[in-house]
Parts: C-alpha cells; sequence; structure tokens
C-alpha cells in the first residue's frame, strides 16, 4: 500500500524543512510502499507527502490530489471501492484523474467534513483546505490501512503511515483510531463510524445463509478492482479457502480479467509438509487456480525476525509469529510481478473463530468478546495483513472486514453462533457457502477446525521461535523484566526477546505504547481469559493453547515431548534460502 506523511501548521516554511520531509517521506517509505512515484506539495507550514503503490489507474492517479482550482490537497493511502457512483453524485465536478481516491476533495467541496461515512473501502487520508488553512485527517472503519498521529514541539500535528515517520521528529505520538475524524477547526477527534454492533448490544436477526453468503460475495466483488495483476493468499483454511472460491466464480467477467486473464492465481507459504501446505494444494487443484507454493525453514524465518519487526512495529508475540511466514511470502509474490493479493482476516473476529470461543459461557459472552476482538483488529490482524505486505510493496484487500458484510454478520442472534455439539466453530459461515448443488469447497476443507496461521504454517515454527528465545535471553533478564520493561513486561523469553528487538528500532515512550498488552490464550483478549480458570497458567497466543480442544493441542504435544521426541535444531547466523516449489507465474493467459 501507499505511505503517506503529513507536517502540518510547522513554523518552518524553508527550502530545507521542505527537503527533510521529502527526505523523511522516501527514506522511511520507499521503496516499500512507494515504488511508483514520489510525491509532495507544499503551502506555506504545511507538507503533503506520498509515496505511491499504483494499483488504479498506475498512469495519471499519481498524488497528492486537487479539486479544480487545487485549493483542496489530498494525500491518500488506501482504495474506495464505490468512486464510480460517488462520481454520479458529482455531476459539476471535473475530475483529473480516473484515481478512486480523486473523488475525496470533491465530495469534501460538496459534503464539508461529513463526507467521510459516504466512503466504501479501506483508506487514511490528510486533506488540507488551504483556503483558511484548515485540514482534516480520517481512517477507514476497521482500521485496515496503518495511521499513526503526532506532535512537534512547534505545536505542528504529524500525520504518518509507520511509526517510522514519527519517531525522530515528534515530541509524542500515537495510533490514530479507526473510524475516527480529526479537524483542525474543532481541534480534536470524532468517530465517524457509529455501527449497531459497537454498543455491544445483543442482537437478535435470525440467522438467514443466503443472506450472509451475498453480503460476502458482494464484498469480495468490489474487491476485483484493480488495474494490476492480482491473485488470492490461500492457506487451505475456511476463511481464505472461500475468498479463493468467491474470486473464483466472479473473476473471468471482471476488468482485471480482460486485461490480465481470468486464471486466478494462489499463493500459500509455510514449513515442508505442514498443515497449510496440504489444504492448499487441495483446495487450488479443486478451484483450478493457478497455484504457487513456497517453503521456508525454521532459520529463514528467524533470521527474517528484526526485519519483521522493523516493519511491522510491533512486539506483540502472536503478530509477529504470524507476520514472519506473510513477510516471506509477500516478497515471493512481488517478485512474480503480483501488486494486489485477496486475503481473509477478520473472518475469526466477527463469527469466534478462534478456538477458545469454545469456552464461551452464554451467547451474551460471545457477542460482546467478538466486538472486542473487531475493535482491537487494527493492532493485530490488520496490522499484520497491511505491514507485512507493504513491506514488499504489496497491497492485501480483506473481504471480511466490510462494512456491509460487518453489518450483516454481527446482526445475527448470537444463539447461531455459539460452539456446540453439531455446530464447529463458525458454523453459521460455513452453512452459507454448504451448497451441496454448486458446492464452493470440499466438505472436509469446509468443516476444517481452525488453524491460527502461525501454527497452520507449521507447528515447529512456533517452538522453533521458542527455543531460538531460549538461547538469547537468559532467566537473570527476565528476573529483572519488570524493571527493564515496566510497560507490557514480558512474560515469556520470546516475548522478552521480542521486545529487545523492538526498543533498539523505537527508543520512545511513545512507540512502546501504541503496542496492546494484556493477558491473552488462542488470541483470546484478557476478558475471555476468565471463561476458563486453567487458561491462566496457560497464556499463549497460539491455537495449541486452547487445550482440550485443538486437535494437537500443547498437551499432547508435552506427550510427545517425554516419550522423547527431539526440538527443532537452530543454527544462528546460518544464511538460507527460502524454497520454492512454484513455477514462473506467467499472468497473461
Amino acid at each position: 500500500m501507499c505511505g503517506i506523511l503529513a507536517v502540518l501548521g510547522c513554523s518552518d516554511d524553508s527550502q530545507a524543512k521542505r527537503v527533510r520531509v521529502l527526505e523523511l517521506s522516501r527514506r522511511k517509505f520507499s521503496p516499500h510502499r512507494g515504488p511508483d512515484w514520489s510525491g509532495l506539495y507544499q503551502h506555506g507550514g504545511f507538507y503533503l507527502a506520498h509515496q505511491r503503490l499504483a494499483i488504479i489507474d498506475p498512469a495519471s492517479g499519481d498524488q497528492p490530489l486537487f479539486n479544480e482550482d487545487q485549493a483542496i490537497v489530498v494525500t491518500v493511502n488506501g482504495e474506495i471501492y464505490n468512486h464510480e457512483e460517488l462520481r454520479k453524485l458529482l455531476p459539476n465536478h471535473k475530475f483529473r484523474t480516473g484515481s478512486d481516491c480523486d473523488v475525496i476533495s470533491h465530495l469534501y467541496e460538496e459534503y464539508g467534513e461529513n463526507f467521510v461515512d459516504m466512503l466504501d473501502g479501506m483508506f487514511s487520508f490528510v486533506l488540507l483546505d488551504t483556503r483558511d488553512n484548515s485540514f482534516i485527517v480520517a481512517r477507514d472503519a476497521i482500521g485496515i490501512t496503518s495511521l499513526y498521529m503526532g506532535w512537534g514541539l512547534d505545536g505542528s500535528v504529524w500525520i504518518s503511515s509507520e511509526l517510522k515517520g514519527l519517531n525522530d521528529d515528534c515530541e509524542h505520538f500515537e495510533c490514530f483510531p479507526p473510524g475516527h475524524l480529526y479537524s483542525s477547526k474543532s481541534g480534536g477527534l470524532r468517530r465517524w463510524y457509529n455501527p449497531l454492533w459497537f454498543s455491544e448490544a445483543i442482537p437478535s436477526t435470525p440467522y438467514d445463509p443466503l443472506a450472509l453468503r451475498r453480503a460476502f460475495e458482494k464484498a469480495v466483488i468490489k474487491r476485483l478492482m484493480t488495474d494490476v495483476p492480482f491473485g488470492v493468499l490461500l492457506s487451505g483454511g475456511l476463511d481464505s479457502s472461500l475468498v479463493a472460491s468467491v474470486t473464483a466464480r466472479h473473476v473471468a467477467g471482471t476488468q482485471a480479467a480482460r486485461q490480465w486473464g481470468a486464471h486466478l492465481h494462489s499463493f500459500c507459504v509455510g514449513l515442508e509438509n505442514s498443515p497449510d501446505l496440504k489444504a492448499a494444494r487441495e483446495v487450488a487443484d479443486y478451484l483450478g487456480t493457478i497455484h504457487h507454493e513456497f517453503h521456508f525453514t525454521v532459520q529463514d524465518g528467524i533470521d527474517a525476525i528484526e526485519d519483521v519487526i522493523y516493519h511491522i512495529e510491533t512486539y506483540d508475540v502472536t503478530t509477529i509469529r504470524a507476520s514472519t511466514p506473510m513477510f516471506l511470502l509477500a516478497r515471493k509474490i512481488k517478485a512474480l510481478g503480483v501488486k494486489m493479493v485477496i486475503s481473509g482476516e477478520g473472518s475469526d473476529e466477527i463469527f469466534g473463530g478462534y478456538l477458545y470461543f469454545h469456552k464461551a459461557p452464554n451467547k451474551e459472552e460471545l457477542h460482546s468478546e467478538t466486538c472486542r476482538k473487531i475493535k482491537a483488529l487494527h493492532q493485530y490482524d490488520c496490522l499484520r495483513a497491511n505491514k507485512a505486505t507493504s513491506a514488499w510493496g504489496l497491497e492485501a484487500r480483506v473481504p471480511f472486514l466490510d462494512k456491509d458484510f460487518i453489518n450483516v454478520a454481527m446482526a445475527i442472534d448470537p444463539e447461531w453462533k455459539m460452539i456446540k455439539p453439531g455446530h464447529i466453530e463458525k458454523w453459521v459461515l460455513r452453512k452459507a457457502f454448504d451448497d451441496e448443488e454448486h458446492p464452493y469447497l470440499p466438505k472436509h476443507i469446509l468443516y476444517r477446525q481452525k488453524e491460527q496461521f502461525s501454527d497452520g504454517v507449521g507447528y515447529s515454527w512456533i517452538d522453533g521461535l521458542k527455543a531460538h528465545a531460549e538461547l538469547h535471553v537468559n532467566d537473570k533478564m527476565m528476573q529483572n523484566a519488570g524493571h527493564i520493561f515496566p510497560h507490557n513486561t514480558p512474560t515469556t523469553k520470546e516475548a522478552c526477546y521480542y521486545r529487545m528487538i523492538f526498543e533498539r528500532f523505537f527508543p520512545q515512550n511513545s512507540a512502546r505504547l501504541t503496542v496492546p498488552g494484556g493477558a491473552s490464550v488462542a488470541c483470546s483478549t484478557a476478558k475471555a481469559v476468565e471463561w476458563d480458570a486453567s487458561w491462566s497458567n496457560n497464556l499463549d497466543p497460539s491455537g495449541r493453547a486452547a487445550l482440550g480442544v485443538h486437535l494437537s493441542a500443547y498437551e499432547q504435544q508435552a506427550a510427545l515431548a517425554s516419550a522423547g521426541a527431539a526440538p527443532p535444531e537452530i543454527i544462528d547466523n546460518l544464511p538460507r534460502m527460502m524454497k520454492v516449489g512454484a513455477p514462473g507465474v506467467a499472468i497473461q493467459s
């Protein structure tokens, strides 16, 4: 995805400052977020910089973008899927480009600051009105695109797609909240995204499988808007397999197919013989995709950890575990000439798909937990999907986080989402696509148990990370961890290892405060840990921590260890090549 950097109301409007902002934008975001173009607009002490990854209208959609008289200036990261419909609402406006983001300045002219909820897409943007030097900043509903806000000593406001754009020049910075708008006129934030589910009131709409299916298919179809080669991420789990299946059904009639060919490309990564590789291969064969399978070793992943933490900008354990294989996969995908992928993030949060939901005591607790999980996605899976792909100039789109789809799914009476005999986790989603006449997926894939990405790439991946951390963090370091890291004190050697790397890249207190903390089991919130008293003694974000639920839970692993099974061997500082088990990509078919 693109990278944006804005300095607003700076006391220095010199050429030296302009050079500094341009250099900062290029050094921090290019080439990974902006391989296709760099742009900078200055109006006095206001600077709007943009590093572009061109997906829509690569020829003329360079940024910043303007209205007709160039009084309104916008720098945007994201995609506006309903831009063609919005253009029809603006018949008296002249558009300079075919970019989907070109509608933003014109909507502001027509509707003022209240236009943001008209946008259907993923986005973060800064809009400057040079007529009075006012500005607004907004982020999409769920926080699919990353965005941070900081303040300089001179009172200037800084906006950046990544922490790296702020940590050298801001006195304080923080995460810009999803679904919010900042207005310089009011001097504060307000939430523009106000769906019914946000209050966590318990819904009562009866389950309608066809309505759910139609909503998801619409969400996928609108994300096929592209002027560049694309594909799907396919782990072989339910969510990515449904994304691939629906995409394969509808891609033929799209502009993308006319331009790049109707054969869908799918991509998977894992350790040799991992669960994901096997399942993904089977789904790809069933759907007839051109499948690209990439292998990595535990050592390949460990060698990439420092780069992953630098790009993902977190020390959260589960995010780093899952980001590393995705980071490696994104590099290979981009090398094949693909610039956009469709992915399956968000389903587990919406439908209660994580294995710890088996212990939800009632429908009220289950619904509240799904609401908490969706609200926190920008700190976890959205962060991973956005930054692990952006690190290599690749864009990830996530149809499960479509606003309309979320509204449909979160209105269902949560009794239907409860896990019970005959109702596996995410049963309502599985059942919606269980079509006997025109099946979307093989039955055993449709009803495959939830496998977290960091587990599915191969169980020895997490085991290898823990073994590596044991070599680099000693017991004395752990005894003093509370003094060294008083905020979000790491409780395991693996967490301490990641934290040390993060602090080296981002030593500011503001940086460490952007990362969430708290107890978690199998990706739960701290509140859900209370559902089972035994979990407080087994706090690990892996799905295998859901003892008595996961088919390869740690209790089974412990039994293997007692039988003499050897842990994976970790060899430090030994470079490895990532194995590639796929043919070269041929986009044109």
